[in-house]
């Protein structure tokens, strides 16, 4: 099931990204925070038994209050295959832009990340819009060269009505 994160979810939040390696850990605070004060802009996929298998955080930058920024997508690994991502990311974005009137999506993603760039691709592609990149964040200038860069990838305008349309159909 997909629904709205509550600060229910923090805990269960901070251990689901630790079992989600290479996903950067925050503090069981920061988690609190983007189940509680960020809950309109992340999602939350459970298992009937109530088990947090899946989490989109993001937020709306008050500079560009019509984009939607995804900071984490994280999938437990016993649903990972099953497009449990893809689902997660395009009701987010519905719900979003249904509420906010968002019309872009913003994500960051190192260049190594093959899996990130996968269903950000996907996404794109069933919202019908392309990608324009450049490093927001660079590996020796922001991150003293232990992490790799941070690539921004901005799409959009899209279509509030695709969108509606695409989450009614099976991909």
């Amino acid at each position: 099931m997909l629904r709205r994160p509550t600060d229910g979810d923090g805990y269960p939040l901070h251990q689901l990204v630790a079992r989600c390696q290479p996903l950067d850990s925050n503090s069981v605070y920061c988690n609190l925070l983007q189940c509680s004060d960020f809950a309109d802009t992340a999602i939350a996929a459970e298992t009937a038994e109530g088990q947090l298998v899946g989490f989109i955080s993001g937020y709306r930058p008050p500079q560009r209050p019509d984009t939607l920024f995804v900071w984490q997508v994280a999938v437990d690994g016993s649903m990972r295959g099953q497009g449990l991502a893809l689902r997660m990311l395009l009701a987010l974005v519905g719900r979003v832009a249904r509420a906010h009137d968002v019309r872009y999506l913003e994500t960051t993603i190192s260049p190594d990340n093959g899996a990130s760039q996968a269903l950000f691709r996907r996404a794109f592609a069933r919202l019908g819009v392309e990608a324009q990149t450049r490093t927001l964040f660079g590996r020796d200038s922001h991150f003293a060269g232990k992490h790799e860069d941070e690539v921004l990838y901005r799409a959009g305008p899209f279509d509030i009505s695709r969108l509606e349309e695409e989450l009614k159909e099976p991909a």
